[in-house]
């Protein structure tokens, strides 16, 4: 049985979305003739329950056709499947170890155990599986896929990028490797090829989640924020709830001088994640710029708050203090400014804007 491995999204730590990890949809083919024997009967009946997402009770099927018919690879490679859906994953890794005993040189079977190891944590066994699995099978995509997430997954985007070169050279239609691809592009400074393959995506499907939200983020990485707005509107016209995306749209806006529009939509991305210091800080600047030093200061001592360790809020409260005739607190937040610039060993100050 042939098993095709989706992923339908990665966050890469450039984007800071807080994301959770990957998500797979496994879907399998469905065999040209079942003969009438017991064993394919209950291979037919897993395979169904599988297709239809009870994979408790599929497991239970491709266990009594593992113990019957220990060669039919498909039934192990099921069953790893299935108990990591199940969220069994050390018991899937088990089986993937055996069977793997079993069948050394089968690329299908080193997809598998590579796989495991991936939903397990173990990203270098990981790896190395992976890479036997695409060694073994130079013709198909989803090894290469695979391979191209682990590398993601420890920030080895060069190695990524030579993987997901491979995916778009073999399988060319699919929007979700080209939208890998010009994320692993712009972690190696990129940005150009990382656009290009970002167009492409959109072209194959112009609704791809976060499709829109990348592009505008490569046009932002190069200072182009007249082109990264129209996109990250685009992508707020079709989910609204995305606080990275007002993040940075508000971030764009506020860089090209629209500073009231980058005040509404900054307020939005804080009340959708309040936790984003980053936010609240972009925020505080806009409303300072607008002449609003006492919200700004609400907004800058929540960011302090929640990231004590970034100088930037400090500086503009040392601005917005003065503004309000409160020296002491002025002089309190520049000096917590300096102490933060020196423990980071950087030099000179914040970028600003004055009135």
């Amino acid at each position: 049985m042939q098993m095709i491995f989706l992923v339908r999204r990665w966050i890469s730590s450039t984007s800071r979305l807080v994301l959770p990890l990957i998500f797979v949809v496994f879907l399998s083919r469905a065999f040209a003739q079942i003969p009438s024997t017991s064993t394919d009967r209950a291979m037919k009946e897993a395979q169904q329950a599988f297709e239809q997402g009870d994979f408790a009770d599929a497991v239970r099927s491709f266990e009594q056709v593992r113990r019957a018919a220990p060669e039919r690879k498909e039934a192990w490679h099921s069953l790893v499947l299935c108990y990591l859906r199940l969220g069994e994953k050390p018991r899937a890794l088990e089986l993937a170890r055996e069977a793997l005993s079993r069948w050394p040189d089968d690329g299908e079977t080193r997809h598998v155990i590579g796989f495991a190891y991936f939903q397990n944590g173990q990203l270098e066994p990981a790896i190395q599986e992976l890479l036997q699995a695409t060694r073994l099978l130079p013709n198909r995509y989803e090894p290469q896929l695979d391979l191209a997430l682990a590398y993601l997954s420890t920030k080895q985007y060069l190695a990524a990028s030579e993987s997901l070169e491979v995916v778009v050279r073999l399988k060319p239609e699919l929007p979700l490797p080209h939208i890998l691809l010009g994320r692993a592009y712009l972690n190696t400074n990129r940005s150009i090829p990382a656009i290009r393959e970002f167009n492409k995506a959109l072209s194959i499907d112009p609704k791809i989640p976060l499709g829109h939200y990348h592009l505008g983020y490569a046009y932002e990485s190069l200072g182009r924020n007249s082109e990264a707005i129209p996109e990250f509107r685009k992508e707020l016209t079709l989910r609204r709830d995305n606080a990275e995306v007002y993040y940075r749209m508000g971030r764009a806006l506020l860089d090209s001088g629209q500073t009231q529009e980058a005040a509404v939509q900054l307020r939005q991305s804080v009340r959708l994640a309040p936790e984003n210091a980053d936010a609240q800080c972009a925020l505080g600047k806009a409303l300072l710029e607008l002449g609003r030093p006492l919200e700004s200061i609400e907004a800058l001592r929540k960011a302090a708050a929640l990231n004590s360790d970034d100088p930037s809020p400090f500086f503009l409260l040392a601005r917005a203090y003065g503004k309000v005739q409160k020296p002491e607190e002025s002089a309190k937040a520049l000096q917590q400014f300096v102490e933060l610039k020196k423990r980071r060993g950087e030099s000179g100050g914040m970028a600003f804007r004055p009135h």
